[in-house]
């Protein structure tokens, strides 16, 4: 059990002192080091918590940076920084905040409470200040009186609301309201909204509108481009140490690229498996088919293919994805099914050899008696006939007087060559449907 929460824990790009009371420290320090020995490294270079120093600026990444760092010099007000999940977002802001070190007084906050109450409250803690027993009207006064003093010593003070998409309409209104910390010649807070796209689809909302009218600058961060992927692995791996020879092959960093789309926390995550399943192997150079192998892992559409599979064998192909029957499956599934295709079929053709020897007199008997039936208007035997099951035809019988008298009055007889003939109760002949008249 320890030995798989430090994998956990190695896997989570986390160092020894990170590990759950109770774990094997030394055998965690020791997985962890042998790791990073094999690759000639310090410290994880893919690890998942939002560290500046890892942080590589792009040509947009830098392009936000600048808009940041331009709309708190220039006191615009409100600004907003919009990205997809896992592009750098959160350690782009505390790149923005470092720079701000000494030069203004920094609140960040990403839980930011459920009304505006917890939303004061949190920031005044997180500006060190008391707000035991206070209501909002007091913590407004004292958050005044902290900007009128951050004014006097020519300090901004920047708030930063991460995860912002998910705040009520009541809070983003109570927002909206701390801009109003102002003089007639500037604005006494800089306020950051850092959020997912669902955050610029709520600006565009009508009731939004008095807030969207106040953000001086709406700010995207873009994907990395192929070239700036390689860049940014290469940029990451020097932070960590590493100076040996190319880690990944070319055709590895092209099918990182192409596979994470330029997401940097998807980067992370290929290239640190890639990585552990090169340690495993004892490799020193991550190729493209381990790269592969590592996407196959993440596949979750193939996995939940895979487990519909599982529970309805009937609903597990989809015609639309070709991935949904994976090749090995289907040979697998094909080697278990057919020994009992096969012995379904010989099974099959005994019982079919066994029905035809029973039935073999039977039918060479209807064969037999087909003259009889036809002049007997096709009247197909039972088992009170006589004949049945009988394989030899039976004797021929004379008709007699009646039975001709009965034939006589008949109104249609079946002609075997297909014509018919119709006969009047007289016994005359007339012409019938299928042929011309015939002679008695």
């Amino acid at each position: 059990m320890a030995n798989e929460n430090n994998l956990r824990a190695i896997d989570r790009g986390q160092d020894a002192g990170a590990f759950a009371p109770g774990t094997n420290l030394e055998g965690a320090k020791s997985m962890l080091q042998g790791f990073l020995d094999h690759y000639g490294l310090f410290e994880q270079p893919f690890g998942v918590t939002p560290d500046p120093r890892f942080l590589y600026l792009g040509p947009k990444h830098r392009e936000a940076l600048t808009a940041l760092k331009f709309a708190t010099e220039t006191r615009r007000g409100f600004v907003a920084l919009i990205a997809k999940p896992g592009m750098g977002k959160t350690s782009l802001l505390y790149k923005y905040l470092e720079g701000l070190r000494g030069k203004a007084r920094t609140v960040f906050l990403f839980r930011t409470g459920s009304d505006p109450v917890d939303l004061m409250r949190l920031i005044l803690s997180d500006l060190g200040l008391e707000t035991e027993g206070k209501d909002l009207l007091e913590m407004h006064g004292i958050l005044n009186h902290v900007l009128m003093e951050e004014l006097r010593r020519d300090r901004a003070c920047v708030f930063v609301l991460d995860e912002a998409q998910n705040l009520d309409p009541e809070v983003l209104e109570f927002v909206r309201l701390l801009s109003n910390f102002e003089t007639p010649w500037t604005k006494l807070i800089q306020i950051v909204l850092a959020g997912q796209p669902e955050l610029a689809s709520r600006f565009a909302q009508p009731s939004l509108a008095q807030l969207r009218q106040r953000i001086s600058f709406f700010i995207p961060i873009e994907p990395f481009t192929r070239e700036q992927v390689s860049a940014y692995v290469d940029h990451r791996l020097w932070v960590a140490g590493y100076k040996g020879p190319g880690l990944f092959t070319l055709g590895s960093r092209r099918l990182i690229a192409q596979s994470s789309e330029g997401n940097p926390r998807t980067i992370n995550n290929l290239c640190f498996h890639a990585m552990s399943f090169g340690w495993a192997l004892k490799r020193r150079t991550i190729s493209e088919d381990m790269i592969r192998e590592v996407l196959h892992d993440f596949d979750l559409d193939l996995l939940a293919s895979e487990a519909r599979h599982t529970l309805d064998p009937g609903r597990y192909q989809n015609p639309e994805d070709s991935r949904t029957v994976p090749p090995k499956n289907s040979a697998s599934a094909w080697r278990r099914w057919w020994p009992k295709l096969a012995l379904t079929g010989v099974a099959l053709i005994a019982l079919g050899w066994s029905i035809d020897r029973m039935n073999d007199g039977v039918v060479r008997n209807l064969l037999s008696r087909v003259p009889v039936l036809v002049g007997r208007g096709l009247t197909a035997p039972t088992r009170s006939h006589p004949n049945f099951g009988n394989p030899k035809p039976a004797a021929a019988s004379v008709p007699s007087a009646e039975s001709k008298a009965e034939t006589n009055t008949t109104d249609d007889i079946p002609d075997p060559s297909g014509e018919v003939e119709s006969r009047s109760p007289g016994g005359g002949i007339t012409a019938g449907p299928s042929g011309p008249l015939k002679p008695r």
